[in-house]
């Protein structure tokens, strides 16, 4: 696999702005790129505001990028100018899955991956804890959710909510799906937790920063405890971390909110480990490796490939079933993205148990994983474990 090439960007920009002064920072914006911030109706297409996060994405002229950066680089509301990024669901499909592999693991009662983090023997459900799932959607006529309270919203433009690709149904599925649903096996880990679906990915897998930033500050204003996303973009070694999701993330923890994401599935091991993706290699973000059923590191899990991204944890990531999209209704899949709901699940059992939220909540996650003979560049801590 050929190291990727430079992130593809939309060629609008991300605004940080200070967190006390977010409407002295639209004005300022305001000036800049041509809109009135008090005409009570702005246009999406021309900017967007997200209050909890203190970030703006806005669509402006090339010419202009000089006057935001000089307003970031002086003292001001704003701080920090980015190009809003292009990112993808991370779904491994360059190998086939297996659909009969032969396991080890008796899966006729609850999936391989529910076992290897504990979620079979342990008493917590998730039961009061909010969990957001920012992907694709949600399929909303799968029965085995039938009568579930699920909070939906897409940020797509021209999309609802339903999930026309499959990947945002099956995370959420094994973040919170049932237990025992008419068709056996079971595969949600915090199956009683309290579902908000954010679509931020099109129907086609794709979206862009703006789209994460606005499914983020939706999760945060609805109180959701953990956020799980299984998205990003591949970057070359080197790459430096966003500053903008680095200080989003770290907003989000002080309003009680942690936010866990897919390393990315790059690398061709073992002859190459790919660097943690964006934006899990930011050092606020808890970014999660792919293991198979024998424990070893999946074969296209990213790692700690350079000195900026690291990885924090590991789960399941290989051949996992879990809930579709109709008519399907079930399917296998692989990708640090189907490792990446298994942590956000584990996270809210430990959040319902013991009442930690953010850095507390991130510390008994990361503490408690159990200890596994691999490097920790390639796992992290361990694979997580349900209390």
């Amino acid at each position: 696999m050929t190291e990727p090439a430079e992130v593809e960007t939309t060629g609008r920009f991300l605004v940080l702005l200070q967190e006390d002064a977010i409407e002295e920072g639209v004005a300022e914006l305001g000036a800049i790129a041509g809109f009135d911030p008090n005409s009570g109706d702005l246009d999406p297409e021309a900017v967007q505001v997200f209050p909890e996060l203190g970030v703006a994405v806005v669509s402006a002229d090339p010419n202009l990028l000089a006057e935001l950066n000089g307003a970031a680089e002086r003292p001001g509301p704003v701080q920090i100018v980015e190009p809003e990024r292009v990112v993808h669901a991370f779904q491994d499909d360059a190998a086939p899955v297996e659909e009969a592999q032969a396991q080890a693991v008796d899966e006729s009662v609850l999936t391989w991956g529910l076992q290897a983090v504990g979620a079979d023997v342990s008493t917590a459900t998730g039961k009061g804890v909010k969990i957001a799932v920012l992907d694709t959607g949600w399929e909303q006529n799968h029965p085995d959710f039938a009568g579930r309270a699920i909070t939906t919203k897409s940020f797509i433009a021209g999309e609802d909510v339903q999930d026309g690709h499959g990947h945002g149904t099956h995370c959420i599925g094994t973040s919170a799906g049932p237990r025992k649903p008419a068709t056996a096996p079971g595969y949600g880990v915090a199956y009683e937790a309290e579902i908000f679906a954010g679509k931020v990915l099109s129907n086609a897998g794709s979206g862009s920063d703006g789209g994460i930033l606005a499914g983020i500050d939706w999760a945060i204003s609805n109180g959701c405890a953990v956020i799980s996303m299984s998205l990003g973009a591949d970057v070359p070694a080197g790459t430096p971390y966003s500053q903008i999701y680095e200080t989003v993330a770290q907003r989000a923890l002080a309003k009680g909110t942690l936010i866990i994401a897919a390393a990315g599935n790059a690398s061709s091991r073992p002859g190459r480990i790919a660097p943690v993706g964006h934006p899990a290699r930011c050092p606020s973000i808890i970014a999660v490796a792919a293991i198979d059923v024998n424990r070893a590191i999946a074969s296209f899990s990213s790692g700690s490939a350079d000195k900026i991204g690291q990885i924090d944890v590991c789960a399941p990531g290989v051949d996992v079933y879990s809930s579709f999209k109709l008519p399907e209704k079930y399917r296998r899949l692989r990708g640090t993205s189907m490792a990446t709901p298994h942590v956000a699940g584990v996270a809210v059992l430990i959040a319902e148990k013991t009442g930690a939220r953010a850095y507390e909540l991130w510390a008994r996650l990361a503490g408690t994983a159990l200890r596994v003979p691999l490097p920790s560049t390639d796992i992290g801590t361990g694979l997580v474990q349900a209390p």
